[in-house]
């Protein structure tokens, strides 16, 4: 794979490091945040003084960004957990393709998972929509992200599409380096985890094999990430609602403010659970369909997998009791945890004031939903 192909998106090279690092610590809202994540001034010159010296990515990824992920998760989560790490290779590159909660800490909790079980990081797909200053840009570059081009012509998002396309392939099959991306564009609002099919046609573009040889070389895991309470669950709802009433539009202030709820905002225990390979004899037994058929049925399996391996918390219990009354699940939530999701609720409620029962609907589904998507899935790998 030729590098100076993907000079606008590709992340940055050891011999940039020091470079750009330089950048961001001469960046004024760089240095506000850093005095916000580190309140101690001594802690904040020591952590200056550390960014400073670093010469590599794996240098910056397994002490800087290592320590302060480690600072997230100790103040604003019950616990950060895996399963399924023991299936996988570790010499091996794979694309991981994951539902998507928060915009910043699916990616950081997922590469400091597997750096501490002694994987390499993967390098990350991450929207440029997202990258609203400079210093922003650095930082993700600096981590192993690659840009996703978005808010495009048409004719420029087909070739983008299809550089994009050739860059994660030959990181992966060429490079031998894992790639994160979400199942979809943007983050799961409404609980319902769903594979985009143009993610998958987006990734066939650079396919010059069989279908079933293409995607199998891509290695393709599916990635459950559940987070016990939904990172920025509030501003979901409240999004959903303005777009049904027609009077939302994004701006950067909602992506930044998003980024800030989802990482300090309290999340309670969060769970990756990493399933096996997509099984190549699953992918031969559709190569005789048409491309459209085939991503059709390759996003469906993903989507079963993603949903049979989300873990479930009684807060999903509780929400899926709320919507049916069914009773099947009580012994999978206690009453308090009952008091506790109703105080939720409430709290939605006050801070949605122009439509609480609407607001009180979404978002007890959006609790519900992974419940339902899990029993759907149970069924079919049973038969």
């Amino acid at each position: 794979m030729q590098v100076s192909e993907f000079e606008d998106i590709r992340p940055y090279n050891n011999d940039e490091i020091p470079e750009k690092l330089k950048l961001v610590l001469k960046d004024p809202v760089f240095d506000k945040v850093l005095s916000y994540l580190f309140r101690k001034p001594e802690i904040k010159v020591k952590m200056r003084r550390q960014l400073e010296n670093i010469r590599t990515v794996e240098e910056l990824q397994s002490t800087f960004v290592r320590h302060l992920v480690e600072i997230i998760v100790h103040t604003t989560t019950k616990g950060l957990t895996c399963s399924g790490l023991e299936n996988l290779d570790k010499s091996k590159a794979y694309l991981f393709i994951s539902n998507h909660r928060d915009i910043i800490l699916d990616a950081a909790f997922l590469n400091y998972l597997i750096l501490s079980n002694g994987m390499n990081t993967t390098q990350i797909a991450i929207g440029d929509n997202l990258l609203i200053y400079d210093w922003i840009i650095h930082a993700v570059k600096l981590n192993r992200a690659f840009v996703v081009k978005r808010n495009i012509a048409s004719r420029e998002l087909l070739e983008a599409s299809r550089k994009l396309s050739q860059y994660i392939r030959g990181s992966i099959v060429e490079n031998n380096n894992s790639v994160w991306i979400a199942q979809r564009e943007g983050r799961t609002k409404d609980g319902d985890d769903q594979t985009q099919l143009a993610l998958l046609k987006m990734l066939n573009m650079s396919n010059e094999k069989s279908l079933a040889e293409g995607f199998g070389e891509l290695t393709i895991v599916p990635l459950s990430i559940s987070y016990e309470i939904e990172p920025c669950g509030i501003c979901k709802v409240e999004e959903l609602i303005m777009r049904e009433a027609g009077g939302y539009e994004k701006t950067k202030a909602h992506d930044l403010h998003n980024m800030e709820e989802g990482i300090f905002k309290p999340k309670g225990r969060v769970h990756f659970s990493f399933g096996k390979p997509i099984l190549q004899s699953f992918l031969q037994q559709n190569n005789h369909l048409s491309a459209n058929e085939f991503v059709q049925e390759l996003a469906v399996r993903i989507d079963h997998r993603i949903h049979q391996y989300y873990k479930l918390w009684p807060y999903n219990y509780v929400a899926y009791e709320l919507m049916y009354g069914a009773g099947e699940f009580i012994d999978h939530y206690s009453a308090q945890d009952m008091v506790d999701f109703r105080k939720m609720v409430e709290d939605v409620q006050k801070q949605i004031p122009q439509n609480p029962e609407e607001a009180a609907r979404k978002f007890i589904k959006m609790y519900a939903r992974p419940v339902e998507n899990s029993i759907i899935a149970a069924e079919v790998f049973r038969s």
